[in-house]
């Protein structure tokens, strides 16, 4: 018998089980895997920053006896009729086809139990969702599903689509199974078809273009309606000027972590930038043109809790929208469902069924037997009390440098952990004064 000692086998880092499986899999099928949610890749984010909290240099707020302030109202520059909110959260657009009629009607219950917004995603909306919101954003999309002129009216504000984190310069996507008689017929397509939507809008090509459609949203709005652009977090200078040139209100900026119903796999993962990376660019821009604050800045992708939302105002932004943490708020992927997700061949926490139409939870899905274990009711006092702590933590975070307002939370207030973190937030390294590419140095 041969005793000469073996080393244990090494998997290749470059070509992983993972990476091994994936070729496999495209040899197999001869076609790109498509799949929903957003970037599982690890990069930068919120956690490699940390609060410089008060001590004798600066003088904390004393527990809730003093006064941290929260609200927010976004579309003060043109609009008559800005939005009012308490919270510095709002709910990212999803759509109903992407999501089930109850998702949107609990999204809708729980965002106004906690005085915040929601936004209604592609493909047009619902009664439900409209019934159920007091400040409900109008997402004007290139696909154009389910748009008309009378809903442009009965909502609160107009977001128009031209990025989006998961795949900035791509299209959506939602596939056949998604496709019921009332998907269809709200999207005008047939049922049962996959449907594609445009990467770029049919009737302009522009940031001049982008201004006479702007234009002609407050027309058909009586100029009562903010109107908010939402770009991909790609070149967050460039595109935040361009949509303050062209009369923008509020700027949207969705990061690469942000989720979508179903892109391409390569999209999620190699397209964008990390949000993190994204804001202080984006900030920049406004600080130029001299409309920090007048135009607002709401940025979204990969927020989780009250820390990733202070961190966020603190680098200058005037709110946060979530997606993927309202779900699960909701009960997506919850463990309880863990035999189910098997049998789909994946498991909870993987976010690998949300394109596909059988999400156990009865969220990303129009399967009426799967969308009726999902109370809309109850899932809107879930999102409440999710929406109430991100609030409270913020709060004492904000309290806890000095703060009476968490707008007040300013870059003076952080440190990086790491090098790249420091760069992108352009914050001191822990321990020193310096970060990457300081003027000066």
């Amino acid at each position: 018998m041969d005793k000469t000692p073996h080393t244990d086998p090494i998997q290749s880092w470059t070509f992983s089980r993972e990476t091994n499986s994936e070729i496999r899999r495209a040899a197999a099928s001869g076609i790109y895997d498509i799949r929903g949610g957003g970037a599982k890749r690890r990069v930068p984010h919120f956690d490699d920053l940390l609060f410089l909290g008060a001590s004798i240099s600066r003088y904390p707020l004393e527990g809730y006896r003093e006064k941290c302030e929260t609200s927010v109202t976004l579309g003060t520059r043109f609009a008559k009729k800005p939005i009012e909110l308490k919270i510095p959260i709002t709910i990212a657009g999803m759509s109903f086809g992407a999501l089930s009629g109850q998702a949107k009607e609990a999204l809708g219950r729980g965002a106004t139990l906690a005085g915040t917004s929601t936004t209604t995603g592609d493909g047009g909306m619902t009664p439900e969702e409209r019934g159920h919101s007091e400040k409900l954003v109008y997402q004007y999309l290139p696909s154009r599903y389910g748009m008309n002129p009378d809903d442009l009216r009965r909502a609160d504000a107009i977001e128009v689509v031209v990025g989006q984190g998961a795949k900035p310069g791509g299209g959506g996507m939602l596939l056949g199974q998604k496709i019921t008689e009332r998907v269809a017929g709200m999207r005008d397509l047939p049922v049962g078809i996959d449907q594609r939507s445009a990467c770029r809008h049919p009737d302009w090509t522009g940031p001049d273009d982008l201004e006479i459609k702007i234009l002609e949203l407050r027309e058909i709005t009586n100029w009562e309606k903010p109107i908010y652009i939402k770009i991909g977090g790609a070149r967050p200078y460039y595109d935040t000027a361009l949509a303050i040139k062209a009369g923008a209100d509020v700027v949207v900026l969705d990061g690469m972590q942000g989720g979508t119903a179903a892109t391409q796999d390569v999209f999620i993962e190699h397209v964008g930038q990390p949000t993190l990376a994204c804001i202080r660019p984006a900030v920049q821009a406004l600080q130029d043109l001299g409309m920090h604050r007048e135009v607002q800045l709401v940025v979204s992708g990969g927020i989780r809790n009250g820390a990733d939302v202070a961190k966020a105002l603190a680098l200058g932004a005037d709110a946060v929208a979530i997606g993927t943490a309202a779900l699960v708020a909701l009960g997506d992927n919850d463990p309880k469902w863990e035999e189910d997700y098997k049998a789909l061949g994946t498991t909870h926490g993987a976010y690998d069924d949300w394109h596909e139409g059988r999400d156990p939870a009865g969220i990303t899905t129009q399967d009426p037997v799967l969308a009726s274990r999902l109370d809309p009711v109850e899932g809107g006092r879930l999102l409440r009390n999710y929406l109430n702590v991100m609030t409270l933590e913020c709060q004492t975070l904000a309290r806890a440098c000095g703060k009476s307002h968490v707008h007040n939370l300013e870059p003076e207030d952080l440190c990086a952990l790491t090098m790249e973190a420091a760069a992108m937030a352009q914050v001191p390294l822990a321990g020193t004064d310096w970060y990457p590419g300081k003027p000066g140095f």
